[in-house]
């Protein structure tokens, strides 16, 4: 059987329309239902939704923290509601994923930003006193994207979204490497789906300002997402690529959003596999969505950047991609990083 939400819809007025959604009996039945907002949108979102969601209960989301999402747990259980709608960006939903976990009732994802494939997925991605997490949750019983919104975020994290989606290709490409070397096994069904995903965007001449394209780079990042509950692992949606990515963010914190990094991680490591066709798809769609292709577009050094790709292996353990394949010394992957930087520098 094939894990589903029951409704997804990407276009404008999503949020003003929410109400009609739940009316449907498959979501909510009895009517007692929680909306979480984040902090910046708040109250924006809560006058769109009050006029059809009168007897709702809003709670305001602090962060994107495992403490703001045990805090907003405890509230649901106590309210016994039937379900919880997570309305904003991707820390405002994963909070409420995980809230909605711990509370043991389904969750409606609405998302207001495109800047990763968490909107359906079934892991949060939570901050915690040791770092950054990744906890499994189920998936979002239904999935709204709010085009309005979308046009409103800041179009750096809009664009990331496309990154993130590009690193499935590289994903499916190291899950297959694992199942060749080690016999790990693969589920051909998420692969396609990741796959497609990305290929349904790699060759797009259009850009975020347009509703065709928000709409497909919507639709890839749901079913990025769903890819990773067929697979029951983030395995087609993170490979090397996130290694890294992973990798920056514990030693150069702030370095750059999720999906920026995930883009560059993916383009070198396809630059390591020396698959030229496909590197040069990737860096081109990267530069014609404006996002970064070398490590001084982030801010990093090479020699910051091969500190990174040095640690990468060790932040997923037991997950085997062209990094672990390689098993490359620090002096070569020193190496390979200024090649690429030769490369592909303007």
């Amino acid at each position: 059987m094939l894990p589903a939400p029951l409704t997804m819809e990407v276009r404008r007025g999503a949020v003003a329309q929410l109400g009609a959604l739940l009316a449907d009996s498959r979501v909510a039945t009895s009517g007692r239902v929680a909306v979480a907002v984040g902090p910046g949108q708040g109250d924006h979102i809560e006058s769109l939704i009050a006029p059809t969601l009168d007897e709702a209960e809003v709670f305001r989301v602090s962060d994107g923290s495992v403490e703001a999402a045990v805090t907003l747990g405890g509230e649901l259980r106590k309210g016994a509601y039937e379900v919880v709608v997570g309305v904003g960006g991707g820390k405002t939903i994963d909070t409420t994923k995980y809230a909605a976990s711990l509370a043991g009732i389904p969750m409606v994802a609405v998302a207001t930003n495109l800047s990763h494939d968490g909107i359906c997925s079934p892991t949060a991605s939570l901050l915690y006193e040791g770092g950054k997490g990744t906890f499994g949750v189920p998936m979002p019983l239904a999935v709204l994207v709010d085009l309005d919104f979308v046009h409103n975020a800041p179009r750096s994290l809009v664009r990331s979204g496309v990154g993130d989606v590009l690193s499935n290709l590289s994903a499916c490409e190291d899950w297959q490497l694992s199942n060749v070397e080690r016999g790990e096994p693969i589920d051909g069904l998420a692969c396609s789906m990741a796959r497609t995903a990305a290929e349904a965007l790699l060759g797009r001449a259009d850009s975020i300002e347009s509703d065709a394209f928000l709409t497909v780079l919507a639709e890839s990042l749901i079913l990025s997402g769903m890819s990773m509950v067929v697979a029951g692992s983030s395995r087609p949606a993170s490979g090397g690529d996130h290694e890294i990515m992973h990798a920056v963010d514990q030693l150069f914190p702030g370095t750059s959003n999720h999906g920026e990094l995930a883009g560059i991680g993916t383009a070198f490591c396809y630059f390591l596999r020396e698959d030229e066709a496909r590197l040069r798809q990737v860096t081109d769609c990267l530069r014609r969505h404006e996002l970064p292709v070398l490590p001084g577009d982030i801010g990093l050094s090479s020699e910051q950047f091969a500190q990174s790709v040095a640690l990468a292996p060790s932040t997923r353990p037991g997950r085997y991609t062209i990094l672990e394949h390689l098993r490359l010394q620090d002096s070569e992957i020193r190496d390979r990083v200024e090649d690429y930087v030769r490369a592909f520098g303007r």
